[in-house]
């Protein structure tokens, strides 16, 4: 029998999309909420003996997470034969040591909770600084798909003459990746990082880039307070207007409206989080990276 793919709420196309990619069933599930707040999970579909996958990016996870880890327990009890989690954005992934005295390391204890549940995982880029490899948070198998070829096929296509700039130390890796497959030259910048919202940048010599365009890329996009902070520089530099490219578009709060009205020529992220600015598809990535764990 066919493997079975059912969406968390808002993940809806997510499914159909990996319905569609891997000839899979599209089930059905309920999860809602009780007036007090609980959480509600059903599955709906014969699922006993079969594969199934749920759908669920974790961007706002802590909305998300008590009614995927009951959904993942509802599949486990109705018999299906294995229970995998798409999760294009894993959070979580930041708070990776201990910063300070009385800390708890998240990215182990929601790695922990969600490995109980699940037999697998699919996710994309996930914010991998101090922690080199996800099995150390993440007791199950997984696949990490890369966003770097499909921004570098879009960059390609979109940008003229481009730079590829990567706003801190922790981009250099995949920013030196999507710039040998975009043919383009990059620079990294340094950056320190005095609080949530507090972030001072260092531009390198970029006078002889006058000619490009430049394009930051960042893995993920919350405050922005980073890209900003950079086009200033930019700007003050000379340059024109650079292209901002998210692989991860969580813009918390304002901070999609905030990156557009610093001066953004364009801001275009892939979507792995719904918004209004993905225009990089990753659906034939993630797709490729599940087929790896069905029959």
């Amino acid at each position: 029998m066919k493997p079975v793919v059912v969406a968390m709420p808002a993940n809806e196309q997510l499914a159909d999309e990996l319905a569609a990619h891997l000839s899979l069933e599209r089930g059905a599930a309920t999860v809602r909420r009780f007036p007090d707040g609980e959480s509600y999970a059903r599955i709906e579909s014969a699922i006993k003996g079969r594969d199934t996958l749920i759908a669920c990016t974790l961007d706002r996870p802590d909305d998300k997470l008590v009614p995927l880890l009951l959904l993942s327990a509802a599949v486990r009890e109705a018999g299906a034969l294995s229970a995998g989690l798409v999760v294009p954005y894993l959070a979580y992934m930041r708070q990776d040591r201990r910063f300070n005295p009385g800390e708890t390391i998240s990215a182990q204890h929601v790695g922990a909770w969600i490995s109980h549940y699940v037999d697998w995982i699919v996710t994309v880029d996930p914010h991998l600084h101090r922690i080199p490899d996800l099995s150390q948070v993440y007791s199950v198998p997984s696949r990490v798909v890369h966003a770097a070829d499909s921004v570098a096929q879009w960059v390609r296509a979109q940008v003229r003459n481009p730079l590829l700039i990567g706003p801190d130390e922790e981009s250099a890796q995949w920013v030196s990746d999507v710039a040998q497959q975009s043919d383009a030259p990059f620079v990294v910048l340094t950056k320190t990082r005095r609080g949530d919202r507090d972030v001072q940048v260092s531009v390198p010599d970029v006078e002889r880039w006058r000619s490009h365009t430049p394009v930051l890329v960042d893995d993920v996009v919350s405050t922005a307070r980073t890209m900003i902070e950079t086009i200033d520089h930019l700007r003050r530099a000379g340059l024109v207007a650079p292209v901002c490219v998210a692989v991860h578009a969580v813009f918390a709060q304002t901070a999609f409206e905030e990156l557009r009205a610093a001066g953004a020529r364009d801001i275009v992220s892939c979507d792995t989080i719904r918004h209004a600015s993905n225009r990089i598809s990753l659906t034939a990535a993630i797709a490729a990276g599940v087929r790896a764990f069905l029959p």
